[in-house]
């Protein structure tokens, strides 16, 4: 069964860093496009960053800028780089993984969604980290 473990949450200051680490465990065809979403209390779970395979990016709007998603595919482990945190970001952060279509015209972020919400079959979740950023 696959397996995402976060590491590297914690609590920081405003305007500190937190680098996040995801140990991917899954074959590799399900790990074709990796990234990272969070949820604060009350809010909408949002997609904040995807990597395919070869190195593609996709950033949404309220990160793009501060936070760089990249992977290592010979250790299997997809890493965040947070920078310039602000107290808006708190919240829990999930990475995962996917397969990929056969074809598609959207966006990496727009595809990694897309595939997990078709269930286990297409995509993977963690279990979470707790990122809290005081002001």
């Amino acid at each position: 069964q696959a397996q995402l473990v976060e590491s590297g949450g914690g609590s920081v200051q405003a305007g500190g860093s937190l680098r996040l680490s995801c140990a991917v465990s899954e074959y590799i065809f399900k790990t074709y496009y990796m990234g990272w979403f969070r949820q604060a209390p009350g809010e909408e779970r949002e997609g904040i960053a995807a990597i395919r395979r070869d190195g593609t990016t996709d950033y949404a709007d309220s990160v793009k800028g501060r936070f760089t998603t990249s992977r290592d595919n010979a250790a299997n482990t997809l890493y965040l780089q947070m920078a310039s945190l602000r107290p808006e970001d708190t919240a829990m952060y999930y990475c995962a993984a996917s397969v990929a279509p056969r074809n598609s015209y959207m966006t990496p972020l727009q595809v990694l969604a897309l595939m997990l919400s078709r269930g286990a079959e297409f995509g993977s979740w963690g279990q979470g980290t707790q990122v809290t950023v005081s002001s």
